[in-house]
């Protein structure tokens, strides 16, 4: 009880006192915070668009640390949650030990695949959003240089990298991509002060527009682009609402959409593998009133044609996590 107490929520620590097992959702996010205006927080968004529909409630624990992964995995599990959600490439090594466990708890761990049977895996196609605001960046661009920053340095965040370099080629052949990553431990997720070092960084080397692909890092990304006068991408939420008139786009990753749904199945949660991409508006780009100005309607229409290119398989866009080798570097 005494790891409850400070993790969870009043409800769900009175769940376990008085022994009562509700099959409430339960909704993990990963480091760097829920309200990181990023990728913890689509997952947020998502849960309490459910919770408000459905006129239900919902457990939640924010990480603080990586022991604490199987501990509120098997905590929530025990407490009857049902299913639980995860945020985060990161549970799954942990996943794999605890879900077999609990075979009558259904999970649903988003970024990375387990195979088990009680779990939903979604991944989404980060690459195919990502050569959409390349193009953007490329078109936007008066200097011909464009920067990339990312989180973590993974694989994940390569994807992400890859694709877009790729994209902002295919709008303009000689444009240089200028890729940074913030470091190679977990607290690069959440390291706002680098994120602004890494933009002016780049800043200096031409780069007049930078996408910022590293959850509450790019907070600093977008602040420092606004401050200097050039323009930002955000990343999984719609950030453009955060400098209105400075974030070109935001690559949006409907993890929102993942959760929602999720919770919606419930106990009768759908496992197996889920791939979100552009087909079936699981990655995408924003166009609304913050940022409507900076995308003309040659810009918008080039972008839409690759969009259906992509879709119907026209446009290969190059998937790193299938090949290291990304030929648009």
């Amino acid at each position: 009880m005494t790891f409850m107490k400070p993790l969870l929520g009043a409800a769900a620590v009175l769940a376990m006192t008085t022994g009562t097992l509700l099959a409430e959702p339960a909704l993990i996010y990963d480091l760097g915070g829920k309200f990181d205006k990023s990728f913890n927080e689509a997952a947020y968004t998502g849960a309490e668009r459910w919770a408000k529909e459905n006129g239900a409630t919902y457990r939640e624990i924010e990480m603080q640390s990586e022991a604490q992964r199987e501990q509120a995995l098997r905590r929530f599990a025990e407490a009857g949650a049902n299913p639980i959600v995860m945020t985060g490439f990161s549970f799954a090594s942990v996943l794999e030990e605890v879900a077999p466990d609990y075979p009558d708890t259904k999970f649903a761990l988003i970024d990375m695949v387990v195979d088990q049977p009680n779990v939903r895996s979604v991944v989404f196609n980060e690459h195919e959003g990502s050569y959409l605001v390349g193009m953007l960046a490329a078109m936007a661009s008066k200097t011909g240089t464009v920067g990339f920053i990312g989180g973590m340095d993974i694989p994940l965040i390569r994807k992400f990298a890859c694709g877009y370099s790729q994209g902002a080629k295919a709008a303009n052949a000689d444009v240089t991509v200028i890729e940074n990553m913030t470091g190679t431990t977990p607290a690069a997720w959440n390291d706002p002060v680098k994120g602004s070092e890494l933009t002016k960084a780049q800043i200096s080397q031409g780069a007049d527009v930078i996408y910022a692909a590293a959850g509450g890092t790019g907070v600093g990304v977008l602040q420092t682009a606004a401050d200097e006068g050039i323009l930002s991408i955000g990343v999984d939420s719609n950030q453009n609402y955060m400098h209105p008139g400075k974030v070109l786009t935001s690559m949006v990753k409907r993890v929102d959409n993942a959760v929602e749904e999720a919770m919606a199945q419930g106990t009768e949660l759908e496992t197996g593998f889920n791939v979100m991409g552009l087909a079936n508006d699981g990655v995408g780009y924003a166009v609304d009133e913050h940022n409507k100005d900076l995308i003309t309607d040659e810009m918008k229409a080039a972008v839409e044609e690759a969009k259906a290119k992509i879709i119907a398989g026209e446009i290969k866009v190059h998937d790193y996590m299938s090949d290291s080798s990304c030929p648009s570097s």
